[in-house]
């Protein structure tokens, strides 16, 4: 079996190192696609892939072919794919907003996997949400499962529209949580810690908290709850959250990037 991943960004370089590591394949059965010059050459000094620039020399060869470039170039690169597809490859997509089907009808093949990603995949960290069109096996789907998986956990969804749902909480998500990171070294910072102490504090808060959710059944608000005493420091910065609509606005926040998932597939 030989996968192509088309992009070697961040996702696409990211998919096809953790692969390489995978029991189902070897370093010489991943090729990676890339229209950039310096970015081939990069690749080529230090990669152990089979690095590719044009799209006739690698698609043949391909089982699978994962696409990892930015929504807008999908049309441009579908009219080039085309010609070079055959009807039993599987293509495994992570363009946000890009639908099954307007890719079935770019590629004019029928075996398609949705996925998103997120960025915690570059530490093996990831969590991604996939489905499939239903013209896709049982072992094809379990295959691309395990290499999904490569980079993380996964999750398989019904249908499309917890795609992008996904899009909203976990695909942008770590944006989210850097956001209110970042609030809470500024406020570190002015009273009056140090860069490095700042940053330890935040971190290993985040880290702290997210360790006792994951080892316990108990809800984030039964955490909060054992930390904020009746009167006390956490419960005025609660309080304080509440009084400015804080949980209304991160939800605000995760549906405006679920709402915009499902308009870059309603865009032609």
């Amino acid at each position: 079996m030989k996968v192509l991943v088309i992009g070697a960004g961040n996702m696409g370089l990211t998919y096809a190192q953790a692969m390489s590591k995978s029991k189902l394949l070897t370093k010489k059965n991943i090729m990676i696609l890339d229209k950039s010059t310096e970015k081939t050459t990069s690749l080529k000094k230090i990669s152990h892939f089979d690095v590719f620039k044009n799209l006739q020399d690698c698609i043949p060869y391909a089982d699978l072919i994962f696409i990892a470039v930015k929504p807008y170039h999908s049309n441009s690169l579908f009219e080039e794919m085309k010609p070079l597809m055959n009807k039993e490859q599987v293509v495994i997509s992570i363009m946000a907003g890009v639908t099954i089907d307007t890719i079935k009808e770019g590629l004019k093949i029928h075996k398609i996997i949705r996925a998103m990603p997120n960025l915690p995949a570059q530490i093996g960290k990831g969590v991604t949400s996939y489905t499939a069109s239903p013209e896709i096996s049982r072992i094809e789907l379990l295959t691309v499962e395990n290499l999904l998986n490569t980079t993380g956990k996964s999750i398989l969804v019904s249908n499309e529209n917890y795609i992008d749902a996904s899009t909203g909480i976990s695909g942008s998500g770590p944006a989210y949580v850097f956001y209110f990171m970042q609030s809470m070294l500024e406020a570190a910072l002015k009273m009056g810690f140090s860069n490095n102490d700042s940053k330890l504090l935040v971190s290993q808060t985040f880290q702290g908290a997210v360790d006792l959710f994951n080892q316990s059944d108990l809800s984030p608000n039964s955490w909060m709850e054992k930390v904020a005493s009746k009167g006390g420091t956490t419960r005025a910065a609660l309080d304080s959250m509440e009084d400015n609509n804080v949980k209304e606005l991160i939800k605000d926040a995760a549906y405006a990037a679920f709402n915009r998932a499902v308009e870059l597939g309603n865009e032609k």
